[in-house]
């Protein structure tokens, strides 16, 4: 609260003060007088204004030199006079703004004068509070012409700090003051709007200074951008509200062709503006200039507000001066639209809105629609699309194609008016065709084969967003950047939903027909022309666009859909295949023959063919040329949503022949295109799909069949179909799969591979469909058994002499009976032999009921195995024993027909497992684990007569070599094939119930890998074999391995008794002694394996069966 509430009390507290400052002008009296002031009230030093600016001004006004800071606290006690108070003479705001704006000019010099930035700051912070003060309308008087020289005196002085200064803060109150002067300040001091005289007033006096205020004002906002933003947006500013106030055309209409007179003195009239015809067309070609100077410098600003400035500026201009700037017309749309793409979502938000009020409001510019404008802006983009799109970097392609989804998106329908000129179209798609090609070169695309086939199968509901964003990002010849490949789509989306459709098509799909090099390029447009087309993430700005028929949309993609699917376009080569009865390499050995199998396609030639080899380059172009087709069709699902079900049927089977494809890259686009079909018609998933139409697809298998010459691929829609569906599925494909294994027979010289494929995935679902009951049974109950198992086993860890007398006579009845001494035995044989008697009322020999259809088939198909199990090509030879294991597993439970089929294959079987390539042999290990375990006693003999004495040699052998290898010695082939066998070997000797000689045999085989030289997995699968050693005969083991090592000496229970000596006991620590020594604790404490210590075993073994 003041003090001094009057201007009389104030008056007799200031009067001293000030006149102490009139007779002695320094810094302590002017600090004196500021602070008398702020003790007095705004009322009472509004009356006495004058009185206390007196001494002020006559300091400033007192010739000769003055210090700096004498000057600025004079300037600074001012501004607090101005904040309190108002200005209501004219002639003192006129004197006050030249007294102050003289403090920063030096009259001898002729320049602004050197002064502090403390000054500079003090004077231009002065200048604004006068102008605030001003009150009413005396800022109106301000502005006549006699005021002109003094005006742009302080303009010159404030464009000149703007420019030339430093500090950012003197750079931004400059500017603020600046556009206080030219009437532009947005605070509440201003409210009033001004009307049309006055308007054109302020515009004749303002239009002096355009040239001057635009030319410095560029050349700052084009300045360095270590300047800071903020400058650059209070510049930017300052230029569009001068200009559009400036060049208004509403002002420039009311303007009379012969200049008034003015009432000035001769040297100010020749100031004066007439703003004129020709003045503004002079005037106008000059802006043209310094916008787009600015337009260049500002539309790649690295500050988005800068950018949005931009926004405001093209907006202000072409809303306001669309008359008198037609020059700059073109390129103020320009830089509109080219932040239309802007990374930033505020200019690009604040854009997209301008361009749609432009488009719904029909703006005329100059005397052309602005329609107009844009279709010749877009022609001469489209002139030189080509030429920019091969000599720009990525950001240049980036902002001319933002450019060119800018001009599209304006002109919306109205694009139809370029797209008819055969020139301008033929531009447009030829740089589109160019920009958009793809590099090919990469030899992963090739290499990348598919044989695990169970990724097939996916759900539509595994991803919500667009399935064709997932597949492998393309690589292109011209650009990296990523953005340009979305803007590219985004162009290409535009034409298709404003352009004229049936025009696009034919003409991108006369550049398909045109040459190879274009077609995957004029693929990939047309899938984008379909997308935009049908209205899905395309932004109109035209409201009142209606979009096309779905019946013409379907009648379109029906037509591409069926030149993707043509024969020439669809079956194109993505690989060497190796069908011809060739051998890809598979003869040699180790890693190499694990590499071969890879079926990695290579640049070789062949001289049995009669053409050349297709190269890496032309098979990795098809690989994606069959993509983008597949990511087409499923775009056109995309499109049609329930509509494509009536295009369903001739879209289907071909992608489900893709979908199978050993090419990695296509069978994964194929699998997403099924999801496409499935999101779009409706289905839950692909199984579904197939189920639903299964009818159809099996009619297509069966015809093509028939004709296998014409349709190579029949066979692996058939199997993808196997691979996605359920046992629903298979009594309609019965008789499709009876039609398989016939033209199996038929071809198996030559199509031998793509039918194993098709076996494969057929017995798989089998297995998968129908499970064996007893096989899960025996799975539930063997935690019974080993409970049962463990019981008994410590039941016997206590042994007494009782135990030890009916060992005895147990195993003197049991040898009797070995030598046939026995007479009960041959009375109870007797009584067994006796035969039953048949029932009469049977009516006879039980009838054999029909097998099911799995069973059947599953039969049908291992007769087929039989005989290609010798097959040359090692590839069906590996593929024909996968399926073969696959048969045993369902016909596992239906024994009198899997016996014979196992007597067929045995032979075959046996080759395959003692002369073949280690792959095989693994293989076939596998299928000879899976008999053994299914047939048990029907192979004991064929398996210790055939196989087991080559398998012994084998191990034996190869012994010392794994016993001495390195580390590497893992990776070998070798290596896997001996711990294969290692780890099968027990599990066989269990199912096949082996006697005591095979299992001599078999033991002393694996002796030599319970050492510690022994890689370790070697030895663990050694161990595995024991433990199943002892299940079968626990009394030899244990014998064996004690005579190997035995760590304890055995004393008789009884003196009668002989001691017993076992030849393990003599011998001292060896590199068996670890892995005997947990054998043995495991026979002794089975269910604590390998976590109880060792303790001393019974004298004898408990017997479970006599050696």
């Amino acid at each position: 609260m003041a003090v001094f509430d009057t201007p009389e009390e104030a008056f007799g507290v200031l009067r001293p003060v000030c006149v102490q400052l009139t007779k002695t002008q320094t810094v302590e009296n002017v600090e004196h007088l500021q602070t008398q002031l702020q003790a007095v009230s705004d009322s009472a030093l509004q009356e006495l204004q004058q009185y206390i600016l007196f001494p002020l001004r006559f300091t400033l006004k007192t010739p000769g030199p003055k210090r700096e800071c004498l000057i600025q606290s004079v300037v600074e006690c001012l501004t607090f006079i101005l904040s309190s108070t108002c200005v209501k003479e004219q002639e003192l705001l006129q004197e006050l703004f030249s007294e102050l704006s003289a403090c920063l000019y030096s009259p001898n010099a002729k320049k602004p004068a050197a002064v502090s930035e403390e000054l500079k700051l003090a004077v231009i912070q002065g200048l604004n509070t006068l102008m605030h003060s001003a009150y009413g309308d005396i800022i109106l008087t301000f502005y006549e012409p006699s005021i002109l020289p003094r005006l742009g005196f302080a303009v010159s002085l404030l464009l000149g700090l703007a420019e030339q200064e430093k500090s950012k803060q003197i750079k931004l109150a400059a500017l603020q003051c600046l556009q206080v002067l030219l009437f532009q300040c947005d605070c509440q001091d201003h409210p009033r709007s001004l009307d049309e005289p006055e308007q054109q007033q302020l515009g004749d006096l303002f239009a002096s200074f355009l040239p001057g205020i635009s030319t410095a004002l560029t050349r700052v906002i084009t300045g360095d951008f270590k300047q800071g933003h903020n400058v650059v947006i209070s510049s930017l500013k300052i230029f569009y509200k001068t200009v559009s106030f400036i060049m208004a055309d509403e002002q420039l209409r009311r303007i009379s062709k012969v200049q008034a007179k003015p009432e000035v003195k001769h040297r100010v009239a020749e100031l004066m503006v007439h703003r004129e015809a020709d003045w503004v067309k002079n005037t106008s070609d000059k802006l043209a200039i310094l916008i787009r100077k600015i337009i260049e410098c500002v539309s790649v600003h690295p500050h988005w507000k800068v950018r949005l400035e931009l926004v405001e500026l093209v907006e202000t201009l072409l809303l306001k001066c669309s008359q008198s700037l037609v020059e700059s017309a073109g390129p103020l749309l320009k830089a509109l639209v080219g932040l239309a793409n802007d990374e930033s979502p505020e200019v690009k938000a604040q854009c997209n809105k301008v361009l749609r009020h432009f488009a719904n409001q029909k703006v005329v510019v100059g005397n052309r629609a602005f329609a107009d404008i844009l279709s010749e802006s877009l022609h001469s983009l489209t002139t030189s699309l080509p030429r920019l799109m091969n000599s720009q970097d990525d950001q240049g392609r980036f902002s001319t194609l933002s450019l060119l989804v800018g001009y599209l998106k304006l002109l919306g329908p109205k694009v139809n008016f370029v797209l008819n000129s055969v020139a301008h179209l033929q531009r447009l798609s030829r740089a589109l065709i160019q920009v958009l090609e793809l590099d090919v070169a990469d030899v992963k695309i090739v290499e990348e084969r598919r044989w695990n086939s169970d990724e097939l199968s996916a759900s539509p509901k595994a991803s919500a967003t667009r399935p064709w964003n997932q597949v492998q990002r393309r690589y292109f010849r011209f650009f990296t950047d990523e953005r340009v490949f979305l803007l590219l789509r985004q162009v290409c989306q535009l034409l298709g939903y404003y352009g004229n459709l049936y025009l696009l098509v034919d003409h991108f799909m006369g550049l398909y027909h045109e040459s190879m090099v274009y077609r995957k390029q004029a693929a990939m447009i047309l899938n984008e022309l379909i997308t935009g087309a049908a209205g899905l993430e395309v932004e109109d700005l035209h409201e009142k666009y209606t979009e096309r028929s779905p019946e013409e949309l379907r009648e379109v993609v029906a037509s591409i859909l069926e030149e993707y699917t043509s024969q020439e376009n669809w079956y194109l080569v993505t690989c060497i295949e190796a069908e011809e009865g060739e051998e890809l390499m598979m003869k040699q050995s180790g890693l190499q023959a694990i590499t071969s199998a890879t079926h990695t396609c290579q640049v070789m030639s062949f001289p049995a063919f009669s053409k050349p080899s297709p190269t890496i380059c032309s098979m990795n172009s098809n690989i994606w040329q069959i993509c983008i087709q597949l990511e087409g069709i499923g775009q056109f699902a995309y499109a049609l949503g329930k509509d494509f079900r009536l295009l369903l049927m001739s879209a289907l089977y071909p992608v489900l022949e893709k979908a199978g494809d050993q090419t990695l890259l296509i069978s994964q686009v194929a699998t997403s295109t099924m999801v496409d079909f499935c999101h779009a018609c409706g289905y839950d998933s692909l199984q579904q799909l197939i189920n639903q139409n299964s009818d159809y697809l099996v009619n297509g298998i069966s015809l093509n069949l028939r004709h296998l010459a014409l349709h190579p691929h029949t066979p692996k829609v058939l199997e993808v179909m196997l691979r996605n569906s359920d046992a629903s599925l298979l009594p309609l494909v019965a008789d499709v799969i009876q039609d398989v294994l016939a033209t199996l027979d038929q071809f198996y010289d030559k199509r031998a591979a793509s039918f194993v494929s098709v076996l494969h995935a057929l017995l798989a679902a089998l297995a998968q469909w129908f499970p064996d009951i007893g096989q899960l049974q025996e799975q539930g109950l063997e935690k019974e058994g080993i409970h049962s198992h463990h019981t008994s086993a410590l039941l016997e860890t206590s042994t007494s002499a009782e135990d030890i007398e009916r060992f005895v006579q147990s195993y003197l009845r049991e040898k009797d009976i070995a030598e046939g001494s026995i007479l009960d035995f041959d009375n109870e044989e007797e009584e067994l032999s006796v035969p039953l008697k048949m029932d009469e009322n049977d009516a006879g020999p039980d009838v054999e009921p029909p097998m099911p259809v799995q069973i059947q088939i599953a039969k049908d198909v291992m007769e087929r195995c039989v005989h290609l199990l010798s097959d040359k090509n090692l590839t069906i030879r590996l593929k024909v024993l996968d399926v073969l294991g696959l048969c045993v597993v369902v016909l596992q439970s239906h024994k009198n027909q899997l016996l014979p089929l196992a007597h067929q294959a045995w032979p075959s079987l046996v080759h395959r497992l003692t002369n073949d390539d280690p792959l095989a042999v693994l293989r076939a290990f596998k299928v000879l684990q899976m008999l053994g375990g299914k047939c048990g006693d029907f192979l004991r003999s064929r398996f210790c007569k055939d196989v087991l004495p080559k398998l012994a040699g084998s191990l034996a052998t190869q012994a010392p070599i794994s016993a001495r290898a390195g580390p590497v010695y893992s990776h070998t082939l070798a290596f896997k094939l001996q711990l294969a066998v290692l780890q099968g070997l027990g599990p066989l000797c269990e199912s096949l119930d082996l006697g005591e000689g095979d299992l001599n045999k078999v033991a002393d085989a694996c002796l030599i890998y319970l050492s510690t030289k022994q890689p370790m997995k070697l030895q663990e699968a050694a161990r595995s074999v024991f433990l199943h050693l002892m299940k079968v005969d626990p009394d030899a083991t244990w014998l064996l391995l004690n005579q190997l090592y035995c760590p304890l000496q055995f004393i008789p229970p009884h003196p009668s008794l002989h001691p017993v000596q076992l030849q393990g006991a003599t011998v001292q620590q060896n590199p068996y002694t670890t892995n005997v020594l947990r054998l043995l604790q495991e026979l002794q404490y089975p269910s604590k394996a390998g976590s109880a210590t060792w303790k001393e075993p019974p004298p004898f073994p408990a017997s479970q069966k006599l050696g």
